[in-house]
């Protein structure tokens, strides 16, 4: 049986991406600041447990709590407050950075014990096409309108943290992914892909076998080339 823990699990992707590795087998932990938020990923037969990922005794108690662990999906994301330059500050950026960035190293080093005990360790790191320069000009694209400087550098620097713990884990297999612009609360449900589209990449790299590659960005459509 494969355990698997999904950060940000109460809703939108992180709920489905519960729903659909439940659904293939996995005994899944989900992961949330608030476990009194978590009834959804209960009745999809997922344990429900207290995490937040800017709060390393939070982080430690919860992964001290799992069995083992096979599976690690850093889901968990904000947009934060800052949408362009003109109300641009450090504490915006300080925020945004903490969770999407610094939280993915502070559940990720708590859980490499667990992970290196397992036969076939995966991470995968839920970023975004609007932290990857070339789609962020390249006209069309659904990322090159977006003026927010947080989430872009953040999901940029999540990118380039997959693939240096790639090459300092060659033994596991860790990738980012890229769900598109999907229809969630995060942007007033204005994608234009399901959530189930906007899991399919994430989904598809948590249940990779160990002879898969490690280091890749994928889209639901496969591999983005660097």
């Amino acid at each position: 049986m494969t355990t698997t823990l999904i950060t940000g699990a109460n809703r939108s992707l992180g709920l489905e991406t519960v729903r659909r590795l439940v659904e293939a087998g996995h005994t899944v932990y989900a992961g949330m600041r608030d476990p009194a938020t978590g009834d959804e990923a209960r009745a999809l037969g997922a344990h429900v447990v207290q995490l937040d990922v800017t709060d390393q005794s939070s982080v430690e108690r919860a992964v001290a709590g799992l069995p083992g662990l096979d599976v690690l999906v850093n889901n968990a994301g904000i947009l934060g407050t800052s949408f362009g330059v003109d109300d641009l500050d450090a504490a915006a950026i300080g925020a945004v950075l903490d969770t999407n960035v610094t939280g993915v190293v502070r559940v990720t080093q708590a859980a490499l014990p667990l992970l290196r005990e397992s036969a076939n360790p995966v991470i995968v790191n839920v970023a975004s096409g609007v932290g990857f320069p070339r789609w962020l000009t390249t006209p069309g694209r659904d990322e090159y309108p977006v003026p927010a400087v947080p989430y872009a550098a953040s999901k940029a620097a999540l990118i380039a943290l997959t693939v240096q713990y790639a090459k300092n884990l060659p033994g596991f297999r860790v990738n980012a992914s890229d769900p598109g612009y999907t229809a969630t609360e995060f942007n007033g449900f204005g994608g234009h892909q399901t959530v189930t589209e906007g899991t399919d990449a994430t989904v598809a790299l948590a249940t990779i076998g160990a002879d898969a590659p490690t280091g890749e960005f994928h889209d639901r459509d496969g591999r983005i080339a660097y």
